[in-house]
């Protein structure tokens, strides 16, 4: 839902017989500003080195590498700020966003960080509407960077509640999920797509064979899909989707109308409904990941890197994993590319917190010893 600017009464010209108008609303004021505040967010891109391409350790006469690409090193710590940066030059060019005015955004996390430190960066106010159950951590970094943060109980209740504040506010709902697809220049030499293109040039397998993005928005997944097919890959594209998300359903199905009654627990991903930038043609492969299997990865990989991930990486890690598992058996050489989401930090009362698997009903213990396993064998059964 885009809300109408704020502008003054229409100067008009018009001829003696009343037939010729002409109403210029040209604001000099709100252009510079505009000017500004387009020069900021650019100017956040420019000071940023991209993102490191990290190796997990695999033995060598495997044939096969995986890699992940961190995006926990951007400056608000996590993928969704490439997503942020984009929806703001998107807004902004389009005249959504104006001066005094708050942006509000329907989040459960990462992206009203990253919105947040985007609306300070040019002065406006944020509004995040987000559940409950949102990790306490997540909400501290909102409110850092100087948002405001509207907890909902229903997660499905996210869209309304944005949108009505927003209209009452004067403000404009940035939509994520409507138009993380469509703000990405998939197309261009600055997205994520491109980056681990080049960053695997000089690797022993420089286009890989799988990249794996789990679906939030579905922003990600559309990015590198389009990217692959418009530069002629051969690279298929698998997203890997949490417990009680819709999106692996909906594919399935062919049904972007599916839904689920439960929200996802791996926070960032997985949604009730097809979000509208999820790009369902341009996937290749789709896998549901149980979210006890998202947990122990992440537990794993704290030993494999010396630091800890949010669950949404455990979630990509496990799909890679088996395609890489499936790789080996058919004696494949090659690469798996998947991505490094957020720190873990965020979640050391929930993912790392052995009272709240109890709480959950989570035993993540066969799951690890699978993970164990593949580390040895290469096989994920």
């Amino acid at each position: 839902m885009t809300i109408a600017p704020q502008v003054p009464a229409d100067p008009e010209t018009l001829d003696t017989t009343g037939l010729e108008l002409d109403i210029d609303r040209y604001d000099p004021a709100y252009r510079a500003w505009l000017r500004e505040a387009v020069r900021k967010v650019q100017a956040d891109s420019n000071r940023s080195a991209d993102t490191h391409l990290l190796t997990v350790p695999l033995p060598t006469e495997w044939g096969v590498d995986l890699y992940l690409k961190d995006e926990s090193t951007h400056p608000t710590g996590s993928l969704k700020h490439r997503l942020a940066r984009s929806l703001f030059l998107y807004a902004l060019c389009n005249g959504w966003v104006r001066p005094g005015k708050p942006v509000v955004e329907a989040s459960s996390g990462s992206t009203a960080v990253s919105e947040a430190y985007f609306a300070k960066l040019i002065g406006v106010p944020f509004i995040a509407v987000m559940a409950k159950s949102t990790a306490r951590s997540k909400i501290d970094l909102i409110e850092f960077h100087g948002g405001t943060c509207h907890l909902v109980d229903n997660p499905c209740e996210v869209y309304e509640v944005s949108a009505r504040l927003a209209a009452e506010t004067g403000g404009h709902y940035m939509d994520q999920f409507t138009y993380a697809e469509r703000a990405t220049d998939w197309r261009g030499n600055s997205n994520i797509a491109d980056s681990i293109f080049r960053q695997l040039a000089g690797e022993r397998h420089p286009e890989p064979s799988w990249i794996v993005a789990a679906a939030g928005t579905g922003g990600t997944s559309a990015t590198l899909a389009r990217y692959v097919h418009y530069t002629q890959r051969a690279t298929g594209i698998c997203v890997a989707d949490p417990e009680n998300s819709a999106f692996f359903d909906g594919w399935r199905s062919q049904d972007p109308a599916a839904t689920t009654g439960v929200g996802s627990r791996i926070e960032g991903i997985g949604r009730q409904r097809v979000e509208p930038s999820f790009i369902a043609g341009a996937v290749d492969r789709m896998m549901r990941v149980p979210d006890a299997a998202s947990i122990a990865t992440i537990r794993v990989l704290e030993r494999l890197l010396g630091r800890k991930c949010g669950a949404s990486t455990g979630t990509n890690v496990w799909a890679a994993a088996r395609l890489v598992s499936e790789m080996r058996a058919r004696g494949e050489e090659g690469s798996v590319v998947t991505l490094l989401c957020d720190p873990g930090e965020r979640y050391l009362d929930k993912y790392y917190s052995d009272a709240w698997l109890a709480g959950q009903g989570i035993d993540i213990t066969p799951y690890q010893e699978r993970m164990e396993r593949f580390l040895l064998t290469g096989e994920l059964t």
